[in-house]
């Protein structure tokens, strides 16, 4: 399986053909289809893209003007969006398998519906004579006679397998080439399972377990915001039939079917919102490290879009410490400043460069940095992302993260706690970060301490040797967030 992504010729024009009947035109499927063209048309992302087109659909429902759109058709409709992109490594070695080109020569919106097909037949419960037929119509549809006429004849060649048997076709032998084997299987570009297993470590069990857990669908977590509301305040509100206490998170509360979370009064109003609970253990920690002496004044250097600043605003208020929140985009500066609305504590955001502070140097007693990096540990949340990233994506973050790093630990006081954040496992955006930074490479060395941050995470399993952790869906259900806790020395 390449570490490229598709290579798609330019979309060719439709030839009409003459079909015996008008096409149905299915609106869940058609709905898919235009999410997945965005996403490979504008590099969008689904949850960004998703939302919209959904909303739409229903409203067009209500107001009878478009066909009926209810609440199964939704969930059908994402899981054919997000199923589609999870797999696509695995699907797209399958289609080529049954195509007489490469597919860098299949039309793109081609390549879109047939992998929507893929995914029904062999990622679904949907009898395959539907998948099929249901393809089979969303091409005519979208491309027209003679091309559905392809689709058609290279679904039923997929449909002569299941996904198993297609799998022992398609993927290597495992003893003859571990890491291809896992990616065509797992549905990850090659370098990613070999940086995932670095991080890892281990055998082959665990990287099963974690590519897996990458392919799966993560349930939405909201965090109650101390002081604003309370984790039972949400499960009253949600039902207890559908949500669930977090695991680590004191303030999580867990959709286990899924749900709305804008529904919610409470986080409409900004007193709780939605947030992976590997997020929340993060600020957490920063929040319970030991600090001797002062501990009014908190910085968050790096902060949107502003989930781990508003929980760190309303953690600061209920000691009475100030929070000053940056972001370097304007724009990502008014999604925090919207984020942390309504948080009664003092606080302030600016748009503001974190390798070039406009604060005084020493001036906090607890700093935080979530810094950008190739969000290797969200990969559940954005499957399109293990596609679009490359190794020498590494080249370009290292830089950033280790200026802000640097930054960071020169704005804490002596004494002060620095924390340095990413969601991100691969080695060279989490550990080898801090240690360049501790020991001057590429910059002045800085006088710091590790702090093993273990302990600070009451009752979570598994966190390695430290003193930093390495938080991992297959192990804690999170988002794989990374944390090195420091104190400065000097």
């Amino acid at each position: 399986m390449t570490d490229q992504p598709r290579r798609r010729s330019p979309h060719a024009p439709n030839r009409p053909g003459k079909p015996y009947r008008r096409p149905q035109k299915d609106p869940v499927r058609i709905l898919a289809f235009e999410a997945l063209r965005a996403v490979d048309e504008r590099d969008a992302y689904a949850n960004l893209v998703l939302p919209p087109l959904l909303r739409k659909a229903r409203e067009s429902a209500e107001a009878g003007s478009g066909p009926r759109f209810d609440s199964r058709d939704a969930a059908l409709a994402t899981e054919l969006v997000y199923g589609t992109l999870r797999h696509q490594g695995t699907y797209d070695a399958i289609i080529a398998e049954c195509v007489d080109r490469p597919l860098r020569e299949v039309d793109p919106p081609v390549l879109d519906v047939l992998s929507l097909g893929a995914h029904q037949l062999l990622g679904t419960r949907i009898p395959t004579h539907a998948a099929v037929s249901a393809s089979v119509e969303l091409a005519r549809v979208v491309l027209g006679d003679g091309r559905a006429k392809f689709v058609n004849a290279v679904l039923r060649k997929i449909a002569t397998h299941d996904l198993d048997g297609w799998l022992e076709r398609v993927a290597p032998p495992y003893d003859e080439d571990p890491e291809e084997h896992l990616g065509v299987r797992h549905s990850h570009p090659r370098w990613v399972v070999s940086a995932l297993w670095d991080a890892l470590g281990g055998g082959s069990a665990g990287m099963e377990e974690l590519l897996a857990a990458d392919n799966e669908r993560p349930e939405v977590t909201l965090v109650a915001r101390p002081g604003r509301s309370t984790p039972g305040e949400l499960l009253a509100a949600v039902g207890e039939q559908t949500a669930e206490p977090g695991r680590w998170s004191p303030y999580a509360v867990r959709l286990t079917e899924g749900g709305e979370p804008g529904a919610l009064e409470a986080v409409r109003d900004g007193r709780a919102g939605v947030q992976d609970e590997g997020s929340q253990l993060v600020a957490l920690a920063l929040a319970n490290a030991p600090l001797e002496g002062d501990d009014r004044r908190w910085l968050d250097g790096c902060a949107g879009p502003g989930g781990k600043a508003a929980l760190l605003a309303a953690l600061a208020d209920l000691i009475g410490a100030a929070l000053l929140v940056a972001e370097q985009q304007p724009h990502r500066a008014r999604l925090v400043a919207g984020a942390l609305a309504g948080n009664p504590g003092p606080y302030q955001v600016i748009a503001a460069d974190g390798t070039r502070p406009p604060w005084r140097p020493e001036s906090f007693d607890r700093v935080l940095v979530d810094v950008p990096c190739t969000g290797l540990g969200a990969l559940r949340r954005r499957p399109e992302a293990r596609w679009r990233r490359r190794p020498e994506d590494l080249e370009g973050f290292a830089p950033l993260q280790r200026g802000l790093l640097r930054e960071a630990l020169a704005a804490a006081r002596i004494g002060g706690v620095v924390g340095y954040a990413t969601c991100s496992p691969h080695p060279a955006e989490t550990r080898a970060v801090v240690e360049d930074v501790l020991k001057g490479r590429g910059g002045a060395a800085v006088s710091a301490e590790w702090i093993d941050a273990r302990p600070l995470l009451p009752g979570v399993p598994e966190l390695g040797d430290g003193p930093d952790i390495q938080l991992w869906p297959h192990r804690h259900g999170t988002d794989a967030m990374y944390l090195a806790l420091l104190r400065r020395t000097g």
